[in-house]
């Protein structure tokens, strides 16, 4: 049976390849809105990373095994925004930017139109990591109806809450800590200062 599941975790990731470099993708769409590269599906407990050498989805490792969340599934869509990337030589941790959009659930390889909502600041393994939050900017792809940081907080604490839950018990061998949180124009700052200048 593992076996069985392993070999359709491998062609399910390699169906999501692709021939184009994802990292690489415009910032902006051709309508003008920022864009995300989705790497792992809300409701889904497999860490997925996108691969730049290879330009596939897999799961990644740790110890030589593959990294399943041993906690709740991911609450909301995971991925990166294309075109920025967080230098290693300002503290960052040589990847793009990360971000969860809150929507139903998407697929790994989908680039997806979004409005940033808010910036979630932690502290991972001694180090700066922020979060963008944001919803999709097709309406129809939408699970909330909150446009800006304060009608996130004011209409969904809840959500707030659960992700902050999630974020500080997801990876117990990784010591979290949430330091607060940003609106979407301090998430909309972070995006632009990471962004490449190509």
């Amino acid at each position: 049976m593992r076996r069985y599941l392993a070999i359709l975790i491998v062609i399910l990731f390699a169906s999501c390849k692709s021939r184009q470099d994802l990292l690489a993708t415009s910032l902006l769409s051709k309508k003008g809105n920022y864009q995300a590269v989705i790497e792992i599906p809300a409701g889904t407990n497999a860490k997925v990373e996108y691969d730049k050498d290879l330009r596939l989805f897999s799961t990644s490792l740790r110890n030589g095994k593959e990294r399943i969340i041993d906690f709740l599934a991911y609450p909301a869509n995971y991925g990166f925004i294309p075109s920025t990337y967080s230098d290693p030589a300002n503290g960052g941790d040589g990847d793009a930017l990360d971000i969860m959009i809150l929507s139903s659930t998407l697929q790994s390889g989908d680039i997806v139109e979004f409005i940033p909502i808010g910036m979630i600041k932690m502290i991972d393994a001694g180090e700066e990591d922020f979060k963008i939050i944001a919803i999709p900017a097709r309406r129809e792809l939408r699970t909330i109806q909150a446009e800006n940081y304060q009608q996130l907080s004011k209409n969904y604490p809840g959500a707030q809450n659960i992700l902050e839950t999630w974020f500080s018990n997801y990876d117990l061998e990784d010591n979290t800590t949430i330091e607060g949180w940003g609106d979407e124009k301090e998430a909309i700052k972070e995006i632009e200062r990471l962004r490449l200048k190509l």
